[in-house]
């Protein structure tokens, strides 16, 4: 058949959280699959379209008008509905394309996969040809989004959302910002706020905060509630707030809120659970008992909201709900310490690693301490405080260690993947401890993040999963600006700037102070050659984090993209006097060199990174931030060799 060209209105579509699907349930993946298509093969054809081909759990198809595009992608929204599982992304763009060989090409088929990538689950994007065509159709309603650039696409495109007046379904005006019009709540569904500390001394909030938290993992496992992540509920914490408005931003029909008052042995907590659409208590209690009876507490309130919401407790559910890995009352509040510390990030992992320390001392068959002591010494090395071989030991012990003791801790296989991602660099056994991670725990968000983004994206390059990784851990913990930055990462290493900036913003606004957002924000201004932005926001991150190794040696990338070679050359001085007084890991300052034009120092650095196993290292075959100078220098294609990355 010879090729033709003609005007088309392309349509893009996607199963949404597909990816992790295949990787928790093949057979549940492939029967969604079979779904989808005897979803879309009818309705295409009754629009008058054409089923052009199916791309893994995509399908694109193209049709005569923009209207028949829009009402099969609306049916196509409507029917999901019946289908249990199955939420699409939908793009249509409207141009010209070429038909051959039952295949068609063109700017128009890029734009409607572009703007199905960036679609909501449950959403239609369109570009504004099709707007223009569908604004006033009865039935339709229509959202801008705003523009977007989209990758290989000169022109910024103007975007809008089109939804099916006739069906509540989840809407959004942009997914990339997280913020989502928001579903109605789920009735069987609890967000666990951060207790309120009663005692006289504010650093007590260790342990208030410690027990909200404990609650929250004793109910995450249950199929039958949906329980509101620990970053997103803690987000409130000691701000007034309205119910009804935070029950719509963690999509949740209940709140548990309660205070702690702890004076030496003696506890006196109250809980209560709350209705959030009207204020009703549904349940309240107060405890005066001892600190060895905390457990017990614990116990006692999550078995109250599943009472309460009329959960229904599958198998071993209420076996997990009231399962203690210790029974010391002492080395849990080292373990709660341990990990408040840890949630702060920067220097101050240092000191909740040396509470996990002391909790395994005192209580040495502490699984959880162990698997906290694990990830802790990976995330201390991450940010380069210390050489990675420094720490490789006694972080690849700890989770073997707490994995003897119990190998149901998903914790433990979730460091283990992280360790064998960037310090020991074995991506079989990586790959295998992530996945078996989340088979135990569905609703672990740190996982799927770092999985994403260490493994998927740095490891093998497969951006397309990464981002479906990160995005099921948003939609888990939809106000953690962690895993916000995480996909900003994602995306920035895929080449999708924009995108990534818009995640890192939302980082912040989330968290002002949050350094993976500051630092994505600056290195996306660079990429888009937003000189003035990249330097004022990463000058402002060398201030906030007290001069971190990481915000200088991207300030001084962000001054070499636009030529202030001098202002580089004295951070670079700066950087190299530090030795003397901290660790400076070699990736980051190798590619600062390499930036400089000064290969030898920079392979210097890279190979120091190498024999310290920094474990930034692997960042380096995908980043658009290497240099043309270094990245094709026969050098460094013979790193990437030794680093035997995926095949």
């Amino acid at each position: 058949m010879s090729p033709t060209r003609q005007l088309a209105a392309i349509m893009f579509t996607d199963i949404a959280g597909y990816t992790a699907l295949m990787g928790e349930n093949e057979s549940k993946a492939f029967e969604l699959l079979n779904q989808n298509r005897r979803l879309h093969k009818p309705l295409i054809e009754g629009y008058g379209g054409k089923w052009v081909k199916e791309m893994g759990d995509g399908v694109l198809a193209s049709f005569p008008t923009v209207t028949d595009a829009v009402n099969c992608a609306c049916a196509l929204v409507k029917g999901c509905g019946k289908v249990n599982g199955l939420c699409l992304r939908i793009g249509i763009h409207l141009g010209d394309v070429v038909f051959e060989n039952e295949d068609v090409f063109g700017d128009g088929v890029n734009i409607a996969s572009r703007l199905q990538a960036l679609a909501p689950a449950g959403g239609i994007w369109v570009s504004e040809a099709v707007y223009q065509n569908v604004a006033n159709k009865t039935g339709i309603a229509t959202t801008l989004v705003g523009e977007k650039i989209l990758k290989n696409v000169k022109e910024p495109v103007r975007v809008y959302e089109v939804r099916p007046t006739n069906y509540k379904a989840e809407s959004s005006e942009s997914y990339l910002l997280h913020k989502d019009k928001p579903k109605a709540a789920a009735p069987k569904s609890v967000a666990v706020l951060p207790f309120v500390n009663m005692s006289n001394d504010p650093e007590q909030d260790y342990f208030s905060d410690g027990i909200a938290e404990e609650i929250i993992n004793s109910l995450v496992h249950l199929k039958d509630l949906n329980v509101a992540g620990r970053t997103s509920s803690f987000q409130f914490k000691g701000k007034s707030k309205d119910l009804r408005e935070l029950g719509l931003k963690l999509g949740v029909s209940t709140v548990l809120e309660g205070s702690v008052r702890k004076q030496g042995n003696r506890l006196r907590i109250t809980a209560q659970l709350i209705n959030v659409e009207n204020g009703f208590h549904l349940w309240s209690e107060k405890y005066d008992r001892n600190m060895d009876d905390i457990f017990a507490i614990q116990d006692e309130i999550a078995l109250a909201i599943t009472k309460q919401l009329k959960v229904t407790l599958f198998g071993k559910d209420k076996e997990m709900i009231t399962k203690t890995y210790t029974q010391n009352a002492e080395a849990y509040e080292l373990y709660l310490k341990g990990r408040f510390y840890i949630s702060r990030r920067g220097s101050a992992i240092m000191t909740g690693l040396r509470f996990f320390k002391q909790a395994i001392a005192i209580d040495p068959g502490y699984a959880l301490a162990y698997a906290g002591l694990s990830f802790a010494s990976i995330l201390y090395a991450a940010y380069n405080f210390v050489p990675g071989m420094q720490i490789m030991r006694e972080a690849k012990q700890a989770a073997e260690a707490a994995l003897d003791i119990d190998d149901s801790v998903s914790e433990a296989y979730g460091a283990l993947g992280y360790y064998y991602s960037c310090l020991e660099v074995n991506w079989v056994e990586s790959r295998k401890n992530f996945l078996k991670a989340i088979e135990l725990n569905p609703k672990y968000v740190q996982a799927r993040s770092v999985y994403g983004l260490h493994y998927l994206a740095w490891g093998e390059g497969k951006f397309a999963e990464a981002e479906e990784q990160g995005r099921m851990a948003i939609r888990l913990e939809p106000l953690s600006a962690i895993d916000h930055a995480d996909l900003a990462w994602t995306l920035y290493t895929a080449g999708q700037f924009e995108e990534a900036l818009a995640l890192a913003k939302t980082g912040i606004e989330l968290d002002a102070n949050s350094f993976l957002s500051h630092r994505l924000c600056g290195l996306c201004y660079t990429a888009l050659g937003q000189h003035k932005e990249a330097i004022d926001t990463l000058t402002q991150l060398l201030a906030i984090s007290c001069r971190h190794q990481h915000a200088l040696t991207a300030l001084i990338w962000a001054h070499c993209s636009n030529s202030n070679f001098e202002e580089a050359r004295k951070l670079k001085v700066e950087l190299e006097r530090r030795p003397s007084s901290e660790y400076i890991a070699g990736t980051y300052a190798g590619l600062s060199a390499a930036f400089l034009g000064d290969l030898n120092k920079a392979f210097d650095y890279l190979e120091k990174a190498y024999d310290d196993h920094d474990p930034m290292l692997t960042q380096l075959k995908y980043l658009p931030y290497v240099p043309d100078l270094l990245r094709y220098d026969s050098r460094f294609q013979n790193l990437l060799t030794r680093i035997d990355y995926p095949k």
